[in-house]
């Protein structure tokens, strides 16, 4: 996937938004078709000067356990993304809010499930002016999406592949690959189609990641509805399954959900009748793919609002909210500015076998492989 061109449009998608008219009523508008309508509830009064009076006076711990990540990450995030975020836009207002404002509303946002009357309440803003700056954010963000999220070179991939050989005895892992849904309002569109098989919408977002938790590539768009492998292809992550993209022989991990060949490596079918040597490969397997998982609960764990059920009605922008927050935790490992994992309910859709297109001798070579790796993991 071109990732210059996917920034190209959301800059086009999100710039259409912070340029929408001064009119109040129009301000309305816009966000009652992005947030939903929440007309009729209570005004509740603002807190005044809450950035001013109170962020800046936590500890920095206390800061880490509100905003999900370290002052000087947070002192990172002011250097990398201030020149994007001064250029101010007229629909903000006679009061232009800070750069730290701005990203401190944003964060909370991705941190937690707060609804939108609440942050604008907290951060004593109007509505408009809480989304505009939001994907204001969001839109700065994405523009570091291929500096971020890239694939590894041979020798990250090499790195990788000895820490997961030494550490679970798996050898030649790149990676890790799994789907994750993430629930949504009931869009205006076809919103069946969002319907998943848990009963709920979503959107379907694909991760893939390291040794290190750390995003290698994210994929994030496709309706509720759609299988994990449809997922993979529409993701374009098959057009990388070469040589190129895949030196010394490596692969990625995948659950059932995908289809075996030589770039990934999926667990053995249980028929009821599965041999000694393909029960050890399946829980070598398990033990080493457990990465994505956990890199999927320390994501939904420091960014909160996607363990909730995202409030936007324009399903077009939902995944670049998603992607956004991929970034932060890819810019958080990076600087070694970790949390705790947290122990989550499981809302995932469990994986079911599915024939998908792919090529027989790519997947008679897969299966080949995979033979030969559990001969290996069984000679240990």
């Amino acid at each position: 996937m071109e990732y210059a061109v996917i920034a190209a449009v959301v800059a086009g998608a999100v710039q259409t938004l912070l340029e929408s008219s001064d009119d109040d009523s129009s301000d309305d508008e816009d966000f009652i078709y992005c947030f939903g309508n929440s007309a009729g509830q209570n005004i509740i009064p603002r807190i005044e000067n809450y950035v001013e009076t109170t962020v800046f006076r936590m500890t920095d711990e206390t800061f880490k356990s509100h905003f999900r990540m370290r002052r000087d990450t947070f002192e990172f995030l002011i250097n990398l993304l201030g020149p994007d975020l001064q250029k101010q836009s007229a629909q903000y207002g006679r009061h232009p809010i800070s750069v730290e404002k701005q990203l401190l509303l944003s964060i909370w946002t991705f941190a937690t499930p707060d609804s939108y009357r609440s942050v604008c309440d907290r951060f004593d803003v109007g509505k408009a002016t809480a989304w505009r700056t939001i994907w204001k954010v969001v839109k700065s963000i994405y523009n570091y999406l291929p500096v971020y999220i890239k694939w590894p070179t041979p020798e990250e991939a090499r790195i990788t592949s000895n820490y997961v050989y030494q550490r679970y005895g798996f050898p030649n892992v790149l990676g890790a690959v799994d789907g994750t849904h993430i629930k949504i309002a009931q869009p205006k569109e076809y919103h069946a189609s969002y319907i998943n098989r848990k009963g709920f919408h979503s959107i379907q977002t694909q991760l893939v990641c390291d040794h290190k938790l750390k995003f290698i590539h994210a994929y994030c768009g496709e309706a509720g509805s759609v299988h994990d492998a449809r997922v993979f292809r529409l993701s374009h992550l098959q057009d990388y399954c070469t040589a190129e993209y895949f030196p010394d022989d490596t692969h990625l991990l995948g659950d059932k959900a995908y289809s075996i060949q030589p770039c990934i490596m999926v667990p053995y079918r249980n028929n009821g009748n599965m041999s000694r040597e393909c029960i050890q490969y399946n829980m070598i397997h398990s033990s080493s793919r457990m990465m994505i998982e956990r890199a999927n609960g320390l994501l939904k764990g420091r960014f909160r609002s996607l363990l909730d059920k995202l409030p936007f009605k324009r399903t077009d922008l939902i995944p670049y909210y998603v992607i956004t927050c991929c970034i932060l935790h890819n810019i958080c490992i990076l600087r070694d500015d970790l949390i705790e994992i947290p122990i989550l309910v499981n809302h995932e859709i469990p994986a079911f076998d599915i024939d998908v297109e792919v090529n027989n001798a790519i997947k008679v070579a897969g299966m080949n492989k995979r033979e030969q790796i559990k001969i290996f993991i069984n000679n240990l």
